[in-house]
């Protein structure tokens, strides 16, 4: 998955039925999860959102993105 140039990774827990993640290659712990693929993708989105928005209310620049070619 990715979003404004950050990839997340899928991973599924079999106990309880839903999916989850995190945005990689970046300092800060930014998870996200959902019962269906579109919640998933729904929940990575708002969380990269959220991230970006954080930053530049407090004006610090966000973790630097591995360049994806």
């Amino acid at each position: 998955m990715q979003n404004k140039g950050y990839v997340g990774s899928v991973e599924f827990s079999e106990n309880d039925g839903f999916l989850y993640g995190k945005v990689q290659d970046i300092r800060s712990l930014i998870s996200y999860e959902g019962t269906t693929v579109q919640e998933l993708l729904d929940d990575f989105h708002g969380a990269v959102d959220d991230y970006l928005a954080l930053c530049e209310a407090e004006g610090t620049e966000p973790d630097r993105i591995v360049a994806i070619t």
